[in-house]
């Protein structure tokens, strides 16, 4: 006989609770049955973003010089590149890991702590992988469409992703935690303000924004994780009858449109000018 705690309880009346709000949410779509959920989730998203990240992103844009911007954009997108070259390798690209290895020990010591980008002029690519994609590499099914409050567009496969791209992510360690934080803030709103021009667009474009975004990130998920379409699921996006793909195709946060990471404030997915910041810098927040 098994005796259950009072705490072992308490958990798994939430994950029973998390299951039926979930299915509650159920819609039509294959790839998208939570999609009550998740909308109600983007327009909480959207909310955030309005009031509070695309005034700082905008004021940011326009107050701090360019060469400020850029570097803050390096530096972290540098401190990620020892994430995606860790990702890379256990995917079995040897070449590209190795490849972003050297990127981040070249930034790292004559780029200034990565402040210059030494590495892309030396002719080494970026580029920008994460657990999810491994697990997608791996064979694992990426599973339904998700809408993640404040860390935007995702799957299931891929929030059961993130707690390692988290732990994965450098400045997750960094001292004292209000350094950290502060940090962890400012690339957030850098990141926000490299999407500005690319949610304007979308916000005058895109009949329904939600729909957009959704299509756009797993078209881009999909990209991701079969670069060549060889083994990429072929079907219709529109045959909602369909089987969920086995890795829908980053934005969100995102080939996906940048555009779709407006949904998700504090995503750290692609934008016009690649953005590649390690894990949603959200998360990274400490106590």
């Amino acid at each position: 006989m098994t005796y259950r705690t009072p705490t072992s309880l308490r958990s798994a009346a939430l994950a029973l609770g998390v299951t039926v709000l979930l299915a509650g949410c159920a819609g039509p779509n294959p790839r998208d049955p939570y999609e009550g959920f998740n909308r109600a989730m983007f327009s909480f998203n959207d909310t955030v973003d309005t009031y509070a990240l695309k005034p700082a992103a905008t004021a940011y844009r326009n107050v701090l010089p360019n060469f400020v911007q850029t570097g803050v954009n390096n530096f972290f997108g540098n401190l990620a590149d020892a994430w995606t070259g860790v990702n890379n390798l256990m995917q079995g690209k040897g070449e590209a890991g190795m490849s972003d290895v050297t990127r981040f020990a070249l930034n790292s010591t004559l780029g200034v702590v990565g402040l210059f980008d030494i590495a892309s002029e030396a002719g080494l690519q970026k580029h920008k992988e994460d657990f999810g994609q491994t697990l997608g590499t791996w064979g694992v099914p990426s599973g339904p469409y998700l809408m993640l409050p404040l860390l935007g567009p995702s799957t299931v496969r891929d929030t059961v992703a993130l707690p390692l791209d988290i732990k994965g992510d450098i400045w997750a360690y960094k001292e004292p935690v209000y350094i950290r934080n502060t940090g962890t803030a400012l690339r957030v709103v850098d990141q926000r303000a490299n999407l500005l021009n690319a949610t304007s667009l979308l916000e005058d474009a895109a009949l329904d924004r939600y729909e957009f975004i959704r299509d756009g990130f797993l078209q881009r998920r999909e990209s991701q994780i079969h670069p060549d379409g060889d083994d990429a699921p072929r079907k219709s996006r529109r045959d909602d009858s369909a089987e969920i793909d086995a890795q829908p195709g980053t934005a969100p946060e995102s080939a996906q449109p940048a555009v779709a990471q407006s949904s998700a404030p504090v995503s750290s997915e692609s934008a016009p000018k690649e953005l590649n910041s390690g894990a949603p810098a959200a998360a990274t927040v400490s106590q």
